[in-house]
C-alpha cells in the first residue's frame, strides 16, 4: 500500500529538505566552452528544483580528472562563476543542491588529458570500457600508475574543489567513489594491483577514499559532505573479489567521519538490482547518518524502502531526464515521460530543457 513518506520533509544535517526525493547526478556533456556549465544549465536544474535534494552532475576536480568531452569542472574561477548561476537559480526556486566531485582515473582518453598524456590510475591496468569523446564513444586509453608522490596532490584537488563548490553556492558536495572511477579503482582489487600503502589489503585499498573524505570534511565540514558508492556494479570494467568485506570496512570507517549521507547504488548501475549477492542492510546498520538508496526505484519500491527503514531518501536518475516535475508525477501516480536517447549527451536545449511538465508547460 502506498504511503506519503516519500513526500514528507526530511532533515539532512543543517538542511530541511521539502521531500525525500533526490535527483541523482546525470552526465549530460553540455559544458563545452572552458568546461563551464552550459548556457542552459541553470534552467535545467531550476526546472527540477522540486526535488528534496539535487545532486548536480559529476564535475571534475582538476584538468587531469576529466574523462569525457564537455563535462564541467570546478577548478577555475570561470567554472565557479558558471556554477553560481546554477545554484542561484535552484535556490530561487526553493531547492537544495549538492555537486558531485569526480576524478575519472583510467576511464579517460588522451584527447581530453592535459598535453594528450595517458590517464592516471592506481595501477597500469586498462579498463574494458568506453568514454564519450569527439562526439562518440571510444575505447578508453591505456593508463599509467600514479606515483606515490603524486597521490597527495590528487587528494588535495578534491579538497580544493570542495572549497570552490561552497564558493559557487552549493549546499554541499558528494564525493564520487562509485562506478569504476578513480576512487573506486583504488578500492577494488580488479583495478588496484599496487604493493605500497595504497594497495594489497582492504585497509590499504580503502586508504585513498578515506583520505579524500578526511580532506574534504576538514575543508567544508561533515554536514556538507556526502559520498556515493557502488559495491557490486560492473560499470566501467570494475570488479572486486570480496565486495561485502570491502564495503563493510569502508562504511564502518566512513561512519567514524560522520559525513551527512551515504548514497548507495544497489546492484548494477542502470541495470539489474540483483546483479550480484550483497547485503545492503548491513551497510545501513553500519552507517548512523542518512542512507540514500539508488537504482531502479519506482514509487512502490521507494515506499517500501522508506516504510521498512531500509533507506531515508531515495534517488532517481534516468527518470529526471524527461520528467522535470518528477516529484509531482510520483505523487499523482502519473505516467513518466520517456527520454530521447539521441539527445542525452551533448547538444543544446533540445532533449535538455524542453521536456514539458504534466500540465504541458516547459
Amino acid at each position: 500500500m502506498s504511503n506519503a513518506l516519500l513526500f514528507e520533509p526530511y532533515q539532512l544535517g543543517d538542511l530541511t529538505l521539502s521531500n525525500r526525493v533526490v535527483m541523482a547526478p546525470l552526465t549530460r556533456n553540455r559544458a563545452a566552452d572552458g568546461l563551464v556549465p552550459g548556457p542552459n544549465a541553470a534552467e535545467y536544474y531550476a526546472q527540477r528544483a522540486s526535488a528534496g535534494l539535487i545532486i548536480a552532475e559529476a564535475t571534475q576536480v582538476s584538468e587531469q580528472a576529466q574523462g569525457y568531452q564537455d563535462t564541467p569542472g570546478i577548478y577555475s574561477d570561470a567554472q565557479v562563476a558558471g556554477w553560481r548561476k546554477v545554484t542561484d537559480a535552484v535556490h530561487e526556486k526553493g531547492g537544495k543542491i549538492f555537486v558531485q566531485l569526480w576524478h575519472t582515473g583510467r576511464i579517460s582518453h588522451v584527447s581530453v588529458q592535459p598535453g594528450n598524456r595517458a590517464p592516471v590510475a592506481p595501477s597500469a591496468v586498462a579498463a574494458d570500457a568506453k568514454t564519450f569523446v569527439d562526439g562518440g564513444f571510444q575505447q578508453v586509453s591505456e593508463p599509467r600508475a600514479l606515483e606515490l608522490s603524486e597521490i597527495p596532490d590528487v587528494i588535495d584537488s578534491f579538497r580544493s574543489a570542495a572549497a570552490n563548490a561552497i564558493r559557487a553556492g552549493f549546499d554541499g558536495v558528494e564525493i564520487h567513489a562509485a562506478n569504476g572511477y578513480l576512487i573506486d579503482q583504488f578500492s577494488k582489487d580488479g583495478a588496484n594491483k599496487r604493493d605500497d600503502d595504497y594497495g594489497g589489503s582492504i585497509q590499504n585499498r580503502a586508504r585513498f577514499l578515506l583520505e579524500v573524505m578526511q580532506a574534504v570534511i576538514g575543508e567544508i565540514g561533515p554536514n556538507r559532505t556526502g559520498i556515493r558508492i557502488s559495491p557490486v556494479t560492473p560499470a566501467n570494467g570494475i570488479s572486486d573479489s570480496d565486495p561485502q568485506k570491502l564495503f563493510d570496512y569502508i562504511v564502518a570507517e566512513l561512519d567514524k567521519l560522520s559525513p551527512v549521507y551515504l548514497h548507495v547504488i544497489e546492484g548494477a548501475t542502470g541495470g539489474p538490482r540483483d546483479v550480484a549477492p550483497f547485503d545492503y542492510a548491513a551497510l545501513r546498520k553500519l552507517f548512523r547518518s542518512t542512507y540514500i538508496a539508488n537504482n531502479g526505484y519506482d514509487r512502490e519500491l521507494a515506499d517500501k524502502a522508506l516504510a521498512d527503514g531500509a533507506a531515508d531518501l531515495i534517488s532517481f536518475g534516468a527518470p529526471y531526464v524527461a520528467n522535470p516535475d518528477l516529484v509531482a508525477r510520483l505523487e499523482a501516480g502519473a505516467a513518466l515521460a520517456v527520454p530521447d536517447r539521441d539527445t542525452l549527451y551533448g547538444g543544446g536545449a533540445k532533449g535538455y530543457t524542453d521536456y514539458p511538465t504534466m500540465s504541458g508547460t516547459v
